[in-house]
């Protein structure tokens, strides 16, 4: 917010409006000094004061409207008149017309050049409301889409494309074609895959077209499918950019991207794979806040949080977290780094590949073909005097066994492990031929873990649930008591249209007690230790998604998909 806009008349409706007592305003106002930043700024960055209602009364202040952009219908032709970079620079955006004026939706309404600005570009008078800047930015990233001039590109780059393969490869290779039309689709591809909150990109070549898919939340939407006459562009171009050999097409490769979209570095993990119709790639976005998340983040219940804290507190220990691929494992890992990392810490990973770069942590990446394995790295790695090793992923028998000698020798060792749920892993242990008596003694917790879609906070509804429904669904309810009340998904501009926006996690921990420790050395069944760990106090998977459910944060259709 502009300096300009936070004069006293805004502190005092504060005020008046009790966000803020006379004590807690003095407070801020030294502390914001301290920080040589202006106190509103200070009030929202702290989370003080609601940024909606500093905004609201900004705009009442300024004797201007206040909207909200997550539930007001924008006019795409306003949005047309004014150029996404100008709408960047001068966070705002238009959203209507008004008796032949443009409306535009602004953070800082003060900003008289912003405004002239768009009364130049648009060659009309411009009237002002205020939105709060979190708003603006979302219907930035919303409406400038581009999915027309997506459409006028894949027109081109075909067009374009009908020149013979080595002439195409040539140009994509020189570095100088830039406008060429189909590294403009490319970028858009991903610009938009990034302004969506996409996870992966899908380029999948079919008999007759190229169908492309992004993982939004979990769930795969598809985004565009252009003609066939664009695949070979698209594959080499995108071959070109992750250092691949664009001459291969016969087995899978893989590489890595990185690129600048709105002033932030993304890097994004390719994949090819040959398919009969042609070589399918498949991006990975990797989103490096997310390894900057506190395990609170995640989701964790009281009860789990302090189960998985009371082991990886421990000097020693093997800790393991399992689920499906796309499960969050590395990211709740990451973030128990984050809170493991210290100065007087040495903590070594080995990873194949390193998503992430982490500061204050030596990291190793596999190399197979120079005979890196997660084994000989881990043999390596103990030479090093860790304190904490963080291995990927337990894949064999030798890496199983070095983690677990690991674990056993004063180190405390994070990995990742593939089972359905968290006794599981005990058995699948053993059956990578590690003795019952060195998984016993060396494993201390397992976390298993889902990811499920978050019920948008905008259009979620309440519903009272028929007993049939929670019967079916084996939600915990007394017949005898009134019925929950539940949320289901609506839909809405914030959410396109799919009534969840944003994911949790939901949570397993299994600690090895003296009892499962019996248990493993006796060769008993998976079911038996589950026996033995709720016992404890261990609650299931659906036991902490319908928890979930019943805290309104997501649905019961969402944890019946990610849980059995």
């Amino acid at each position: 917010m502009s300096v300009r806009a936070s004069g006293g008349q805004l502190h005092e409706l504060l005020l008046a409006r009790g966000f803020l007592s006379v004590e807690q305003l003095e407070s801020a106002r030294r502390a914001a000094a301290e920080k040589k930043q202006a106190l509103v700024r200070f009030l929202i960055e702290e989370k003080l004061v609601p940024e909606g209602a500093v905004f609201s009364i900004l705009a009442e202040q300024l004797n201007l409207g206040f909207v909200d952009l997550t539930e007001t219908k924008i006019d795409q032709s306003a949005v047309a008149m004014v150029p996404e970079t100008v709408a960047r620079r001068h966070n705002l955006i238009p959203i209507a017309f008004e008796r032949g004026r443009l409306v535009i939706a602004m953070a800082d309404p003060a900003n008289v050049v912003a405004v002239d600005d768009i009364r130049a570009l648009s060659k009309r008078e411009v009237r002002q409301v205020v939105a709060t800047r979190a708003d603006v930015a979302a219907a930035i990233n919303r409406y400038y889409r581009l999915d027309s001039a997506a459409e006028s590109l894949v027109e081109e780059a075909a067009a374009d494309l009908g020149k013979a393969e080595g002439d195409l490869e040539a140009q994509l290779a020189s570095g100088g074609a830039d406008d060429a039309p189909i590294i403009k689709l490319v970028n858009l591809l991903i610009t938009q895959a990034v302004n969506d909150r996409a996870s992966d990109i899908h380029i999948e070549p079919e008999e007759r077209g190229v169908r492309v898919r992004y993982r939004i939340d979990g769930v795969l939407h598809e985004v565009m499918s252009p003609p066939k006459s664009v695949q070979a562009g698209m594959t080499s171009r995108l071959k070109i950019m992750a250092e691949i050999n664009i001459a291969e097409r016969r087995i899978p490769q893989d590489g890595r991207i990185t690129v600048s979209i709105q002033g932030r570095q993304i890097e994004l993990r390719v994949a090819t794979l040959p398919t009969v119709h042609g070589e399918k790639i498949v991006m990975r976005i990797l989103d490096k806040s997310s390894v900057l998340l506190d395990l609170s983040d995640l989701g964790f219940s009281d009860h789990n949080f302090q189960f998985f804290q009371e082991s990886f507190k421990k000097p020693y220990g093997e800790i393991l977290v399992t689920g499906p691929t796309g499960s969050g494992k590395s990211t709740t890992l990451y973030a128990t780094l984050n809170i493991l990392n210290r100065p007087e810490v040495n903590t070594i990973t080995v990873e194949d590949p390193v998503e992430y770069r982490l500061q204050g942590i030596n990291q190793v990446q596999t190399n197979v073909k120079a005979g890196l394995t997660f084994a000989a790295a881990l043999r390596s790695i103990l030479r090093c005097d860790p304190d904490i090793v963080l291995i990927g992923e337990i894949r064999d028998h030798e890496t199983a066994l070095i983690a677990t000698e690991a674990a056993l020798t004063g180190h405390l060792v994070l990995s990742s492990l593939h089972t359905n749920d968290a006794p599981s892993a005990l058995t699948r242990l053993v059956e990578m031929g590690i003795e019952p008596y060195l998984v016993a003694s060396a494993l201390d917790c397992v976390l298993a873990q889902r990811l499920a879609r978050r019920l948008c906070s905008k259009c979620k509804e309440p519903y009272k649930p028929t007993i049939e429904e929670l019967t079916a669904a084996r939600f915990p309810f007394d017949p005898g008591e009134d019925l929950p009340e539940l949320f289901k998904p609506i839909g809405c501009s914030t959410c396109s249209n799919t009534g969840y926006k944003g994911r949790l996690a939901v949570h397993e921990v299994m600690r090895v007690t003296e009892e499962l420790q019996r248990l493993v050395i006796e060769s008993a069944s998976s079911e038996e230790m589950k026996r033995a760990a709720l016992s404890d106090g261990m609650r299931t998977l659906r036991h902490d998604g319908m928890e979930k459910v019943i805290k309104g944060v997501t649905s019961i259709e969402e944890i019946l998909r990610v849980v059995v």
